[in-house]
């Protein structure tokens, strides 16, 4: 599927479709260049789903959880900064992604190996008209 966000206004409209289209799938994998909107792209998406905590990128905690409306966890990852896999597997990793909650997480590529088989890819790139295309 591919969602076009030709401005930052259109991102809520974007979020909705993302968020009518995930199904019964948990664990969305984003790439994208630094600068592409990753996080952007997930605050609307969290914010979709009924998230009212401040919503920012997990950059120093590796994992931020926020609660949807529904009272449900929703995890959101940064894997920027890891250095090694057993640093993911230390924050307990398998126990956030094997729980069946929504997790999104940014610089997934760093973890490759640990991705579970059923991680959706999503890929969110800059047009040259500066909007943004997102594929999953």
């Amino acid at each position: 599927m591919e969602i076009k966000i030709g401005s930052l206004d259109e991102i809520g409209k974007a979020a909705q479709e993302f968020v009518a289209a995930m199904g019964e799938r948990t664990v969305f994998a984003f790439y994208g260049k630094m600068g592409a909107g990753k996080t952007t792209f997930i605050k609307a998406v969290c914010e979709e789903l009924g998230v009212e905590d401040v919503i920012n990128s997990p950059t120093f905690a590796i994992v931020n959880e926020y609660v949807d409306g529904g009272g449900n966890p929703i995890y959101h990852f940064d894997f920027y900064r890891i250095k090694n896999l057993q640093e993911v597997l230390d924050i307990g990793y398998e126990d956030y992604v094997y729980s069946g909650n929504v997790c999104f997480m940014e610089w997934p590529e760093l973890i490759e190996n640990l991705l579970p088989d059923d991680a959706v890819k999503v890929t969110i790139e800059e047009e040259m008209d500066g909007g943004r295309k997102v594929t999953f």
